[in-house]
């Protein structure tokens, strides 16, 4: 396991995904900036024209870009490789963000209880959802074409078609919070539950299986697609990152630094893991 410094510590690493262009590319929530880690372990910076838009979740777009969430000034932002930027002005607070399969950006209103679609010549168009205060966070694109999502406070799985009709899939345990979503492998939507110290599996037609993780207070945040087989995790708490295979067997890996805060993890251009650490540091775990 290796540990690379991307940024100073006040900056804090959130998201991380591997670019089109063979880099990682990560959200620097605190500082207002996207950085650019190349496979040589170099860093480039991007600032943003507002240091205060709390960039969050970032995903590769369908048009070779990168395409973000500004959590705190309500817009969506796009950059390509070379560092061009636009951003394009939505609201509710919006935080997960993904490619649907049509080549739109769909995207979560957390303070909207919405779902917005994003084309990339920037077309909006906005699905209010079912319940009220259900605070949407992840999103990711399902194998059935539909987008999958996370109503954090609804305690549920939440479903949206490419022409807006939701469907809710309510969660078998209370409090479970769920957080960061995948389609995994085998076809399911892969999800952690923070507040119940869970991994939680849903197939296309609303089958939940739920796998708890030997230390139940140790809130798991994001999850990522192992191609392999399973996927891979972070544990904020509990300070590692983690692999669940599909009968549900959890592998643990404990983070070189204590209080290290894992949120964003990836699978890199080299097959490695890579998950990004609050206090200014990308880990890097050969699979």
């Amino acid at each position: 396991m290796q540990e690379i410094t991307v940024t100073d510590s006040a900056a804090g690493p959130y998201s991380i995904v591997a670019g089109p262009d063979g880099n990682l590319w990560i959200t620097l929530v605190h500082g207002g900036r996207i950085a650019r880690l190349a496979g040589d372990d170099t860093v480039e910076e991007h600032q943003l024209d507002s240091p205060a838009s709390g960039p969050s979740i970032i995903t590769s777009g369908p048009d070779g870009a990168l395409w973000f969430t500004r959590n705190r000034d309500d817009k969506i932002g796009r950059i390509t490789t070379d560092g061009k930027q636009s951003a394009f002005t939505v609201r509710g607070a919006p935080f997960g963000i993904a490619t649907g399969a049509d080549g739109a950006l769909w995207f979560t209103e957390m303070n909207a209880d919405a779902i917005g679609r994003l084309t990339p010549d920037g077309e909006l168009t906005e699905y209010p959802l079912p319940a009220t205060g259900g605070f949407p966070s992840m999103i990711t694109p399902g194998a059935d074409e539909a987008l999958w999502f996370t109503p954090n406070q609804a305690n549920a799985i939440g479903r949206i078609t490419l022409d807006g009709q939701v469907r809710m899939h309510q969660l078998p345990t209370e409090g479970a919070a769920p957080v960061g979503i995948t389609l995994g492998p085998d076809g399911a939507a892969w999800f952690v539950e923070i507040g119940a110290g869970q991994v939680g599996r849903i197939t296309p037609d609303g089958n939940i299986t739920e796998f708890p993780l030997p230390d139940r207070a140790a809130r798991p945040h994001a999850i990522t697609a192992d191609p392999t087989g399973g996927c891979w995790f972070t544990e904020w708490a509990a300070n590692r990152v983690a692999h669940i295979d599909p009968t549900g067997k959890i592998e643990e890996h404990d983070l070189p630094t204590p209080a290290s805060e894992p949120h964003g993890i990836t699978i890199g251009p080299d097959n490695a893991v890579y998950a990004a650490l609050e206090t200014g540091a990308v880990i890097r775990l050969p699979r």
